[in-house]
């Protein structure tokens, strides 16, 4: 049978017209774009990084901050001729506060004894005060940390040794108990000795249990102070008194 023959047998101008071959089949030219792999898409969007998390303008992440509750200061606390091996650890506030102003005053070095030299009375103006203090000093200018007993034959420290040799070494909740029946809070200037600079000066309230001081504590913090009339809250704050 012939395919395709136009025009008159003997025509001159006859033509035969071929029929197009049928693409040969090939595995490669098989295109599976209309398909649609869930699983695969799931995989693809797993591996695409995530975005960090957003910065507001001006600003930068926080770093280097200090770890609540770790240790601050350790070394003695005296009161007349009785000292009293301690532990401070951080509960808010500037570590740095507390670095800069638990020194010698002539020699900026750090010092293994703090003497209670004066008292507060635990009364609401005078509490009212302190508050208003730390609101005022912001949150780089203060300090809050909480006093435990510490080991009691601890001597490494610079002075540590000469002020139990000078007094009579004695357990912390002696001190508490003290404080709790004056009712009162124990005052120590920073830092230690006295300074001219009023910029890098502050005072130190040594609260014992009591309702102001209870707001500064939770659950951890209770934890490491283990019993209730056996720690201090200690606040530093920056600035003259």
């Amino acid at each position: 049978m012939i395919y395709g023959i136009l025009g008159c047998r003997g025509s001159s101008s006859s033509t035969v017209v071929e029929p197009s071959p049928a693409p040969a089949f090939s595995p490669l030219n098989l295109s599976f774009s209309h398909l649609h792999f869930p699983q695969a898409e799931q995989s693809r969007r797993k591996r695409r990084k995530r975005p960090g998390p957003q910065v507001a303008a001006g600003s930068s992440p926080k770093t280097g901050t200090a770890p609540k509750l770790c240790l601050a200061w350790q070394g003695m606390l005296l009161l007349k001729n009785s000292n009293f091996p301690s532990n401070m650890h951080l509960l808010q506030g500037d570590l740095g506060v507390a670095s800069s102003l638990l020194v010698e005053g002539a020699t900026g070095g750090k010092v293994a004894q703090l003497k209670i030299t004066q008292r507060l009375r635990l009364d609401q103006p005078k509490l009212d005060e302190v508050n208003r203090r730390i609101k005022v000093a912001g949150p780089n200018g203060y300090a809050i940390l909480l006093a435990v007993p510490g080991a009691s034959d601890n001597r490494s420290a610079a002075g540590a040794a000469e002020a139990a040799t000078t007094s009579t070494q004695r357990p912390l909740r002696n001190l508490v108990s003290y404080l709790k029946q004056k009712q009162a809070a124990g005052v120590i200037s920073l830092p230690v000795g006295g300074n001219k600079d009023k910029e890098n000066s502050g005072v130190l309230h040594a609260f014992p249990p009591c309702d102001f001081s209870q707001q500064f504590l939770d659950s951890t913090a209770k934890a490491l102070a283990k019993s209730e009339d056996d720690y201090l809250v200690m606040i530093i704050v920056r600035g003259a008194s």
